[in-house]
């Protein structure tokens, strides 16, 4: 199949291009959406990423051009119209799960940084500046985590905290019987946000839970606690964010995503003027962190992703039955 490939970086290239088989790729930098769509032209399938647009018009477009595939190479599918897809004939295939390990052991370098301040250090040393003062964190060992939602990556930073001695508290609609059975303890939100000192969150962002994270909530948690997100953006009201943050109800943020990401990650602007306003205002603050989605890159995942990817391809190419689809 001929496979138009949007919003692509070096690294995507290069791994799809040691699992390509028989397809033949076209990498684009673009991402998808109303003026980049007719790249696609002349190909069977389009792979896109979290930021491509595919609301109903760019699926119209691309049906009018044949394409009968949409395979997402993530696990969310959020920037996807299902339904729009669904009645113009348009599979869409996903990964669902690369490494988990990935971006768990990502939220806990957020969390380690915020707290021990060590990309503060290293600019000091690099000055020349060797004093301590301001760099006070606090121990891990002992500290109640609060897991929001136990998928494949909540459960496997539950068995990371709970290694480093915290005790691990958690939110789920549906209780995992195995983290149970580890220690983790599961209550209402409201109850997790009252008494944790560190909120991860780690859910699909859907109409329940965009905002899940708003000014009612930021009030129910602990006075000072840390929150980390590393699933997506819109699960938190950043304007509330950063009130909570000037008022000291949150303590410390550190974030993979952000709600507005779609006009920055992914792209160097540092020659640039950033137009964004409220991430512009995050930045200015000592005690959040932001990383440019960086979560899932780690070379096993990449790995994963390009071996599923590609597999969904060649099960949709010969009929078979698609253990990816999303419906």
């Amino acid at each position: 199949m001929k496979i138009a490939f949007f919003s692509t970086q070096p690294y995507d290239r290069e791994y799809f291009e040691l699992y390509r088989k028989q397809h033949s790729l076209s990498f684009y930098t673009d991402r998808l959406n109303s003026e980049t769509v007719n790249l696609a032209t002349g190909h069977d399938a389009v792979c896109a990423f979290v930021n491509d647009h595919l609301h109903e018009r760019i699926l119209t477009t691309l049906a009018g051009m044949g394409i009968k595939l949409v395979a997402m190479r993530c696990a969310g599918y959020n920037n996807v119209d299902l339904e729009a897809a669904k009645k113009l004939g348009i599979t869409v295939v996903r990964v669902p799960a690369y490494s988990p390990y990935a971006v768990a052991e990502h939220a806990v370098a957020l969390m380690m940084t915020l707290n021990r301040k060590t990309h503060k250090a290293y600019n000091r040393v690099r000055e020349g500046n060797f004093s301590l003062d301001r760099l006070i964190g606090f121990d891990l060992f002992g500290k109640t985590a609060g897991i929001v939602s136990t998928g494949k990556i909540g459960q496997c930073l539950a068995k990371i905290l709970l290694g480093f001695g915290c005790k691990v508290i958690a939110y789920d609609l549906y209780e995992s019987d195995a983290m149970k059975a580890a220690g983790v303890i599961y209550m209402p939100l409201a109850d997790l946000l009252a008494k944790s000192d560190i909120v991860s969150l780690h859910c699909p962002l859907t109409d329940d839970t965009r905002h899940m994270i708003n000014e009612t909530t930021l009030k129910q948690m602990k006075k000072g606690a840390m929150l980390i997100n590393t699933s997506r953006g819109g699960l938190i009201d950043t304007h509330a964010a950063i009130v909570a943050l000037k008022t000291g109800q949150l303590g410390y943020l550190g974030i993979d995503v952000y709600e507005q990401e779609g006009k920055l990650f992914f792209k160097d602007l540092s020659e640039d003027i950033i137009q964004d306003d409220v991430i512009l205002r995050l930045m200015s603050f000592p005690n959040v962190l932001i990383t440019a989605h960086q979560g899932f890159l780690t070379e096993e995942a990449l790995t994963q992703i390009s071996l599923v990817t590609i597999q969904n391809v060649d099960d949709f190419e010969a009929g078979k039955d698609l253990v990816n689809k999303v419906e």
